[in-house]
């Protein structure tokens, strides 16, 4: 696998990404992932809030509104608040300081929407028939310092292997094993496109080995429900289950 990193000029809030998207992006290969930051989308789409007083209750604030449940940033040893939105455990709602020109930057609205659109866009653009898109953002892993990428979203491709039941080496059947495709090929792009002053929020994953399948088509209501654990079936369910969550204005 080739993961191949894009510099590019810095995004300006309410850019049209699918015009920059063209302008960057010179060449898709046949049967490559390309793989976006989502905060250019959230410029594009200008969901920005203009830092005020930069005090912890401000951000708090807005990570409360956006945020499906979130803990009290008491609860944390660090004041920060740990919070469920969109089915992804993230802290303070995904909200964002970095490369942000002094605002807020939110997570974008209508992501899966948005990203069919980019698929169907670049697949015309580029005349390319097996394509997947990707949009990451960075996570936190409990007990582990240090972030890395996530797939918040995807299209063009099964985001999910299901192994169950095939044999491993010792022809043992799998009971548990999916693959989660999306998010092994967000950690590998992350990686290169940088968490800082890289200016690099695209990238194109080519030469991929493993056994991605594309598909005509964007995922289906089933398929991305298929990646969603509910909290009470979750292995996490002891930690998940007895924290303290209250209802966010995301979560009306």
């Amino acid at each position: 696998m080739q993961v191949s990193a894009i510099h590019t000029p810095i995004v300006k809030p309410g850019e049209k990404l699918l015009q920059f998207l063209a302008d960057n992006l010179t060449e898709i290969p046949e049967r490559s992932i390309v793989v976006i930051t989502s905060k250019i989308i959230s410029f594009a789409q200008n969901r920005l809030v203009p830092i005020k007083t930069g005090e912890p209750d401000e951000k708090h604030t807005l990570a409360g509104q956006e945020a499906d449940l979130y803990l009290d940033p008491t609860e944390s040893k660090y004041q920060i608040m740990l919070t469920i939105k969109d089915s992804l455990l993230a802290v303070n709602a995904g909200i964002d300081e970095s490369n942000s020109q002094g605002n807020y930057v939110l997570w974008p609205e209508n992501l899966q929407q948005t990203t069919n659109e980019i698929w169907e866009f670049l697949r015309k653009e580029f005349q390319v028939k097996e394509l997947g898109v990707i949009v990451t953002d960075s996570k936190t892993m409990p007990l582990r310092w240090g972030v890395t990428g996530t797939a918040v979203a995807h299209c063009g491709f099964e985001a999910l292997i299901d192994e169950i039941g095939t044999p491993d080496i010792f022809g043992k059947k799998l009971e548990m094993t999916q693959l989660n495709v999306a998010e092994a090929i967000a950690i590998a792009a992350v990686f290169e496109m940088g968490e800082g002053d890289e200016q690099q929020p695209l990238a194109v994953v080519s030469d991929i080995q493993q056994r991605v399948k594309f598909q005509d088509r964007p995922p289906t209501a089933e398929e991305l429900s298929n990646l969603v654990i509910d909290p009470e079936d979750d292995v996490y369910a002891p930690v998940l289950m007895n924290a303290k969550w209250q209802k966010g204005g995301g979560g009306k």
